[in-house]
């Protein structure tokens, strides 16, 4: 079976673009999802920060006025 693909390329570039995509379309996948993992990480430290900087006799919820 063979397919016969013919894409009308308007210069040297858009071919190298997408010869890219089409090369790195694993490896941008996974650098996304080792953002986002980094990025959720983040948060939870963060969160973490914020339980260990209140002091012991705030309310839970914080301060209410």
């Amino acid at each position: 079976m063979r397919v016969d693909v013919r894409v009308d390329f308007r210069s040297v570039s858009t071919a190298l673009r997408l010869a890219e995509s089409v090369l790195l379309a694993g490896g941008q996948r996974r650098a996304r999802r080792n953002a986002w993992a980094a990025v959720c990480e983040n948060r939870q430290h963060a969160a973490a920060r914020e339980l260990d900087a209140r002091p012991a006799t705030a309310p839970a919820g914080g301060v209410r006025h």
